[in-house]
C-alpha cells in the first residue's frame, strides 16, 4: 500500500504505549494496531483528529505517501498523467 503510517513513530517519541493511546482515544487495541500496523483500508477523520490531539501531532506526523514502484512503460504514462 503507497500509504505508510507512523503511529509507531509517534508513540515512541511520546514514550506511550498502544493501550494507553487506544484508551486516550476511545478505539479497541485491537483496532488501534490494525491502523498502526498498516491493515486498515480507511480511517475516519474523527479517529485521526483524536490521534493527533492525544499525540499533539499533525496528520502528516502520523500518515505519508510512499507510493509504488510501476513496471513498463504503460505504467510510467499513468504515474505520469499521460
Amino acid at each position: 500500500m503507497p500509504i505508510a503510517v507512523d503511529i509507531d513513530v509517534m508513540l515512541a517519541r511520546r514514550k506511550m504505549s498502544v493501550g494507553e493511546l487506544a484508551d486516550r482515544i476511545g478505539i479497541t487495541p485491537a483496532n488501534l494496531a490494525v491502523l498502526k500496523n498498516g491493515r486498515a483500508k480507511a480511517v475516519r477523520f474523527s479517529t485521526l483528529a483524536a490521534l493527533c490531539e492525544v499525540l499533539d501531532c499533525q496528520p502528516g506526523d502520523l500518515l505519508r505517501w510512499e507510493g509504488e514502484e510501476v513496471d513498463g512503460a504503460e505504467g510510467v504514462e499513468r504515474a505520469q498523467g499521460e
